[in-house]
């Protein structure tokens, strides 16, 4: 349902752009049918980078998808400073001569905050480190590594190389444990076979857990999901597992993606019911209901979904829909941390802060 909204954004922004090139030195000189045909044009390309990347065929529809959600990118940024020109000269009304060489200088600032975005965006995620009190977990094991890498999204645009270089990165932190709290695979990719290899080098002595996001439920759930367990991942799906004594590993479903038959229960009383005494670690996809999940007794709520807004200022919009979008928060006694992931939604593109992959000590608390 994501893509419908989307796709009418994509449009309103693609027709806002080029109408407001009227008078724009290099580009202004067009017809106006011109520049709406050209609107026209980039539009159907975000529809059909919107729809081949989804059925990843392969080189070329990848190479399609890049072409087309870079553009999207551009039209964004382009819309959101053009907003900003027009604002400031009440539509050109205020500085008839100097509003169009804004307006062009509006258009070469989204191309080089594009340009700009797409590097950062080919980075390598960097490792951001927590210390955690946690509430409950035994002597024994204070000082517990927890690696954590959200929102990979293996399956279109990160190839297995990639994977495997991120696999790499969290092995190298010498984890006790290793979370992915979802989007690790993208579910209606045809080659997720592909990402066995790098997915099966992820271990850790007190195991390696993941639960579902938004994206694995794209496509083919269970072929996901499948490809998790068949790389040695304990996949938890409102429910929880003990590690080690003292200490409790419990999971959700997407909270956004719960099918209609069971709307009715309640994922994180579920994850949380009839659990031993202990530390308890909830692991969900998006940052949700953790005020429900402090009351109930975790001590410590690792998400990730946001992506930080991936593209400023698109987090302030993410902001809207949820309120904690990347950081450490303090929801009564439990520590809720929100990983901006390690990966990226469609384009490698971020602007302005990079990927991340998280290493967490805990102590005792």
């Amino acid at each position: 349902m994501f893509g419908i909204p989307l796709l009418a954004v994509a449009a309103i922004m693609a027709a806002y752009v080029f109408l407001r090139m009227d008078g724009v030195p290099l580009a202004g000189g067009l017809d106006r049918k011109v520049r709406m045909r050209l609107a026209l044009g980039a539009w159907l390309l975000i529809v059909i980078a919107r729809f081949t990347g989804r059925a990843n065929f392969g080189p070329w529809s990848q190479a399609v998808e890049t072409a087309g959600l870079s553009l999207l990118v551009v039209l964004f940024l382009a819309a959101v400073l053009l907003a900003a020109v027009d604002l400031l000269t009440g539509f050109g009304s205020l500085l008839p001569r100097l509003a169009p060489k804004l307006r062009g200088l509006a258009l070469a600032g989204a191309l080089i905050l594009s340009g700009i975005a797409l590097v950062q965006g080919m980075r390598a995620p960097v490792v951001t480190e927590y210390e955690v009190a946690l509430p409950g977990l035994p002597n024994n094991l204070d000082g517990l590594v927890v690696a954590m890498a959200s929102d990979l999204h293996a399956g279109t645009q990160a190839g297995p190389d990639w994977l495997k270089a991120r696999a790499d990165q969290i092995m190298a932190l010498k984890p006790d444990m290793i979370v992915l709290p979802g989007d690790t695979v993208e579910g209606h990719s045809r080659r997720l076979d592909d990402y066995l290899p790098a997915l099966r080098t992820l271990r850790a002595p007190l195991g390696v857990y993941a639960v579902p996001g938004n994206h694995e439920n794209h496509g083919s759930p269970e072929k996901a999901l499948g490809v998790l367990a068949e790389a040695g991942f304990t996949v938890l799906m409102d429910n929880w597992v003990s590690p080690a004594p003292g200490l409790v590993v419990a999971g959700v479903e997407d909270l956004k993606s719960i099918p209609k038959e069971r709307r009715h229960l309640d994922p994180v009383a579920l994850a949380l019911e009839n659990r031993p005494p202990g530390a308890v670690i909830l692991l969900s996809h998006t940052p949700l209901r953790y005020e429900q999940a402090s009351a109930l007794g975790a001590g410590l709520m690792l998400s990730g979904h946001t992506h930080g807004g991936q593209i400023w200022p698109f987090n302030y919009v993410v902001r809207l829909t949820y309120p904690l979008v990347e950081g450490r928060f303090k929801i009564g006694p439990m520590t809720l941390i929100v990983s901006r992931g390690a990966g990226s939604w469609g384009v490698r593109m971020r602007l302005w802060k990079p990927g991340e992959i998280l290493k967490i000590t805990l102590r005792a608390g």
